[in-house]
């Protein structure tokens, strides 16, 4: 078993959900799962539509507040599909050449997320894109450009020096859940 709480990191549409439950199962630990839907129907506004940045960061940061709440209250080790990483990445995701960008909002966000994901993660697992892109109703939209562009993203924010989780990153041809589940373990074992 490994030491301390593990997140699952990366894009939407590749598998973290299953993964991280398969894990809880395997391992006999709490799968912690966070929603973003709840927080925007609490505010009153629609995911799909567009925002303003300091908007899009007055919702992430509620965003932030929910998935801390959970995980501060859930025992330890524990397993959770989203992480402040995660947050990171489609808030910068959601940044175009014209997005006006108040960068010492940005920079409290990000470094709010870094210290979060220290306090609640001592690993990280990003799981790429690999598996078949099915449409699912209710689901993230299926556009692999998009998709490919937060991988990119995730993997760059775990390798920044403020974050502090021992990271392991699945290779992208290893699409099997069960072999999926058993490099993770056998990684942070």
């Amino acid at each position: 078993m490994f030491q301390g709480n593990l997140g699952l990191c990366g894009a939407h549409r590749t598998g973290k959900t299953t993964l991280a439950i398969a894990i809880s199962n395997r391992l006999s630990i709490p799968f912690v799962r966070t929603t973003t839907s709840q927080v925007f129907a609490d505010l009153g506004l629609d995911p799909a539509e567009s925002m303003d940045f300091k908007t899009r960061l007055f919702v992430q940061n509620h965003v932030l507040d929910a998935a801390e709440q959970v995980w501060q209250n859930s025992s330890s080790p524990f397993i959770s599909d989203r992480t402040p990483i995660d947050m990171i990445a489609y808030t910068l995701g959601d940044i175009q050449g014209k997005t006006e960008v108040d960068n010492a909002l940005l920079t409290q966000y990000i470094d709010r997320c870094f210290a979060s994901t220290n306090q609640f993660f001592q690993n990280l697992g990003i799981i790429q894109p690999g598996i078949p892109l099915v449409y699912e109703e209710g689901k993230a939209a299926l556009n692999a450009a998009y998709i490919e562009h937060i991988n990119i993203l995730v993997i760059g924010l775990c390798r920044d020096r403020r974050l502090h989780a021992q990271v392991f990153c699945n290779d992208r041809d290893e699409i099997a859940l069960d072999v999926r589940v058993s490099k993770i373990i056998n990684e942070f074992s």
